[in-house]
């Protein structure tokens, strides 16, 4: 199953979603992440993060949202937004009708403060995102109709 993360920026949520997903998943999924406006980079702090948790930052890169509705790109059966805003702009139509859903998930860039209360916001993201991924592994996804993996993503957020 391929999931693909949506953010308005592609430099931090949806990169650590990504990175979470892949590196949990085994076989079971394959985690891509994009942007509707990419900042162009994945935030430093994202990176610190990330590194500091041991997971794998090669490859990471902040993209366009658009290199996923391509007749070559990988073909997706989820599309999860982490942004309000992403969620709130109109939704291109993605080949396949993936299922749709919407995590709201605070912007850790958009933190004010010294660099020590930025580097906390980006872990409590993190550690949010960490538990929205454990609890999608949990669904017996390989098995879900697809109304059913719709509900069984959109019940995520209530239960964090």
């Amino acid at each position: 199953m391929n999931v693909l993360f949506l953010c308005t920026g592609n430099s931090a949520r949806s990169i650590f979603a990504e990175a979470l997903l892949n590196a949990s998943a085994a076989d079971r999924v394959r985690a891509f992440s994009a942007g509707s406006q990419p900042e162009g980079r994945v935030h430093p702090l994202a990176l610190e993060i990330l590194r500091t948790c041991n997971l794998p930052t090669a490859g990471l890169r902040s993209k366009s949202s658009g290199e996923f509705i391509t007749d070559d790109a990988p073909r997706m059966e989820c599309i999860i937004s982490v942004c309000d805003r992403a969620a709130a702009e109109p939704c291109p139509l993605w080949p396949g009708a993936p299922v749709l859903a919407h995590w709201s998930i605070p912007d850790p860039a958009a933190a004010a403060g010294t660099q020590r209360e930025k580097l906390a916001a980006f872990a409590q993201c993190f550690t949010l995102l960490e538990k929205h991924i454990s609890l999608l592994l949990n669904l017996p996804l390989e098995q879900l109709a697809t109304d059913e993996l719709e509900a069984g993503l959109r019940f995520i957020p209530g239960n964090i």
